[in-house]
C-alpha cells in the first residue's frame, strides 16, 4: 500500500484534517454535556468522600488499597501509549507513524493527568498532599524517602512534564499555520502557542533535533516511571508481591494496555471524523501485530510469575495463588486470561481475521483484561496477608465505582475538547520540509 503523503496532495490533507476544528455538530455537543455530567458526578463523589472521610470507600483492614490504586496503575499504564509507541517510531524514522503519533501523545498526557490524581484521592486528608513536596517550611516537615507516595509524585510529575513538552513540540508548526487562518480568541491562542514560528530552515532543523532528543529522554522516563510503580508492590514483603519480575512485568503490561488504548482511539477517530484516508488498514495492521506480540509477552510474564509461586510452594503465597486460580477471584483471573491472550491470539494471530474491526474488539478486551489484572494483583494479596488472623475481604462502594467510571468520562471529554482545538493527525508531517529533505 502506498504511503498516505504520496497519495493525497498537501492542500487536500490540510483541508481534511482542519475540518473537525471548524465544524461542530449536534452530536458533539450532546456528548460533551453527557461526559461533563458524569465527570461532575465523580467530582461530587470525591467531595462527599472528603466531607465524610475515607470510610465511605470500601477500603478497610486489611485491604487498604482498592479501586483507587487499581485505577492508578491502570491509567499510568495507559499513558505508555504515546511515549513508547510515538517515541520508538520517531527514533526509528518509521514512515507509517505520521497519522498515529499525535493521537498517542495526547493519550499519554490525559492518562497521566487522570492517573496522577488517584494517590491524592486515596489520601484521607487530600488537602495536605503538598507535604510530599520537599520545600523549605517552618514546621521542618520533610518527605519520607521510604514512602512510595514520594516516589510516585516525583515520577509522575517528571513524566507529565516531559510528555506535555513532547506533545507540544510537534504542535508548533500546525498552530502556526492555524494562526494565519483563524480569528478571534483562537488566533490569539495559536499565535502564543506557535512561539513566533516562521518555518525557516533553522527552525525546522532545531525542531527535529528537539523532538528526537525528547523522544529519547521520554522513553527512558516512561520505563523508569512504571518501574517505580512496580516498586510500590515488590518492596512490600507480601505474598506474590515481593518479586524481582514486577519491574519488567509492569512495563510490558503498560505497553500492552497503551497499544490497546491507541488502537481503540484510532478506530473511534477514523469513524467519527472520517479519517479513513489517513488512518488506513495498514496502520491498524501494524499496531495489531504489536498488540499480538505484547499479548505473548504478557502471557510469558504471567506464567512465569504464577509458575514460580507454584514451584516454590510457600504456604502463604500458595494461599493467595489458590484463591486466584480456583477460589474467590478465579472468575476474574480466567476472564483476564481470555481477554488478554485468547481473544487477541485468535483475532490477531490468524491473518484472515485480522482487520480494523477485530483489532478494535481485541483492544477493548485487552483494556478490560488489563484492568482486571491490576485488580487481581492488588486485592487478593491484601485480602490474605501473611498473618492468617488478619485475613479479610473487600468490596467497592458506590463512591469508588462512581469515581472510577468518571475517570473514563474525563478521558473522553479531554479528547473531545482537544480535537476541537488541535488536529488529531499532525498536518505538517505530510508536507516536505528542509529537515526531511537533508
Amino acid at each position: 500500500m502506498a504511503a498516505v503523503p504520496e497519495v493525497i496532495p498537501y492542500p487536500e490533507v490540510r483541508r481534511d484534517l482542519w475540518r473537525p476544528l471548524e465544524r461542530t455538530g449536534r452530536s458533539y455537543s450532546i456528548w460533551v454535556i453527557i461526559l461533563l455530567a458524569i465527570a461532575l458526578w465523580g467530582l461530587s463523589c470525591w467531595g462527599y468522600q472528603l466531607y465524610r472521610g475515607i470510610g465511605v470507600a470500601g477500603i478497610r483492614r486489611p485491604v487498604f488499597w482498592g479501586f483507587y490504586l487499581v485505577d492508578f496503575v491502570f491509567w499510568i499504564g495507559i499513558s505508555h501509549a504515546g511515549t513508547l509507541i510515538s517515541a520508538i517510531l520517531r527514533l526509528t524514522d518509521a514512515n507509517w507513524r505520521k497519522p498515529v503519533t499525535r493521537a498517542a501523545e495526547a493519550i499519554t498526557v490525559f492518562a497521566l493527568m487522570i492517573g496522577g490524581l488517584f494517590p491524592i484521592i486515596h489520601l484521607g486528608r487530600a488537602w495536605v498532599f503538598y507535604w510530599l513536596i520537599p520545600y523549605p517550611n517552618s514546621r521542618l516537615l520533610w518527605p519520607n524517602f521510604r514512602s512510595p507516595l514520594l516516589w510516585d509524585l516525583t515520577a509522575i510529575t517528571t513524566y507529565l512534564t516531559g510528555s506535555t513538552i513532547y506533545l507540544f513540540l510537534p504542535l508548533i508548526p500546525d498552530v502556526a499555520q492555524l494562526a494565519e487562518h483563524a480569528s478571534g480568541w483562537r488566533r490569539a491562542l495559536y499565535r502564543k502557542l506557535s512561539l513566533g514560528w516562521t518555518g525557516s530552515d533553522r527552525e525546522w532543523h532545531a525542531l527535529e533535533r528537539a523532538m528526537k532528543l525528547m523522544a529519547a529522554i521520554i522513553l527512558a522516563v516512561a520505563i523508569s516511571v512504571h518501574t517505580v510503580v512496580a516498586w510500590d508492590f515488590s518492596m512490600a514483603i507480601a505474598p506474590m508481591w515481593h518479586s524481582t519480575i514486577f519491574g519488567p512485568y509492569f512495563v510490558v503490561g503498560a505497553i500492552f494496555s497503551g497499544i490497546a488504548a491507541l488502537l481503540l482511539v484510532m478506530s473511534i477517530i477514523r469513524k467519527t471524523l472520517h479519517f479513513e484516508r489517513y488512518l488506513t488498514p495498514h496502520h491498524f495492521n501494524n499496531l495489531a501485530k504489536l498488540l499480538l506480540l505484547m499479548s505473548l509477552l504478557w502471557l510469558y510474564f504471567t506464567v512465569a510469575e504464577n509458575l514460580t509461586v507454584w514451584y516454590g510452594n510457600e504456604p502463604k503465597e500458595m494461599a493467595v495463588f489458590g484463591d486466584r486460580i480456583r477460589g474467590h477471584f478465579a472468575p476474574y483471573f480466567w476472564i483476564m486470561v481470555v481477554c488478554n491472550f485468547v481473544v487477541p491470539f485468535v483475532l490477531l494471530g490468524i491473518r484472515r481475521l485480522r482487520n480494523i474491526r477485530t483489532a478494535t474488539i481485541a483492544s477493548i478486551t485487552v483494556l478490560v483484561g488489563m484492568w482486571l489484572e491490576r485488580y487481581i494483583i492488588i486485592v487478593p494479596t491484601l485480602s490474605m496477608p501473611r498473618l492468617a488472623a488478619a485475613w479479610g475481604s473487600y468490596s467497592p462502594s458506590w463512591v469508588e465505582i462512581s469515581i472510577t467510571g468518571a475517570t473514563f468520562a474525563v478521558m473522553a471529554l479531554l479528547y473531545l475538547l482537544f480535537s476541537k482545538l488541535f488536529p488529531l493527525v499532525s498536518v505538517w508531517e505530510f508536507e516536505p520540509h528542509p529537515a526531511e529533505q537533508d
